[in-house]
């Protein structure tokens, strides 16, 4: 049987019409982004038979046992991956939000710089486990407003102040599930906790520079 690691669920965004599921490892309190990279060697997503737990998509706060190796695909920038191995993931139980406010600070900015996007090649520069591409935000203030974005979709972006002090604006939202409630009317109030993650590197039309990294918010928990 491969070994199980036990993470609880922070994010189980769209990626590429399947899902990027990532957490922190309660062993370690360390960040681990699961990736298929034997099936998709370009960017691991998590295709949906793989992902299913009792019949349903992971949740946010889910606490599961996954199947994982203890290396995996960098992609070229990324410190947090790990190959999933065969074997049914499991569900162990639910976090409290407040369980993990202690893994919010300590870092200057959101994703190393204030800007919307991080360069692959700074990233690539810095010492391996410094290649941060996940980071959870304790955020008192978020708005959010649906674009169209330059494929023509229509997307929701938001922007957060963080309890520290820092911002992000105009990320795009990739939770699937916090998207479905705005898409009812929903405004975010009070306290949240975001998961922020850097994209797999893309430019829009007539970008001058190499292809960045996105800042996304990739999981919002409400408290």
């Amino acid at each position: 049987m491969s070994p199980l690691k036990r993470i609880v669920c922070l994010a189980n965004s769209w990626k590429l019409e399947e899902r990027c599921i990532a957490g922190i490892d309660l062993d370690t309190g360390k960040w681990i982004r699961p990736v298929c990279d034997s099936l998709y060697p370009e960017d691991g997503r998590i295709p949906k038979p793989v992902r299913i737990v009792e019949g349903r998509e992971p949740e946010l706060l889910d606490i599961l046992g996954i199947p994982l190796a203890d290396t995996g695909n960098d992609f070229g920038f990324e410190c947090e991956n790990l190959s999933v191995l065969n074997g049914q993931w499991q569900y162990l139980g639910k976090a409290q939000p407040t369980d993990l406010l202690r893994y919010c600070s300590g870092f200057t900015y959101i994703l190393h710089n204030s800007w919307k996007y991080v360069n692959p090649s700074y990233l690539q520069n810095l010492p391996f486990q410094q290649r941060r591409t996940l980071q959870l935000v304790q955020v008192v203030s978020f708005s959010v407003e649906q674009r169209t974005s330059s494929k023509g979709n229509s997307e929701w972006r938001g922007t957060i102040q963080a309890a520290d002090g820092q911002r992000l604006a105009g990320a795009k939202i990739t939770d699937p599930m916090f998207v479905k409630k705005l898409e009812t009317g929903h405004q975010p109030k009070g306290t949240c906790l975001v998961t922020v993650s850097l994209s797999i590197p893309w430019a829009p039309p007539n970008w001058d520079g190499e292809d960045p990294c996105w800042k996304l918010i990739a999981g919002v928990i409400e408290i």
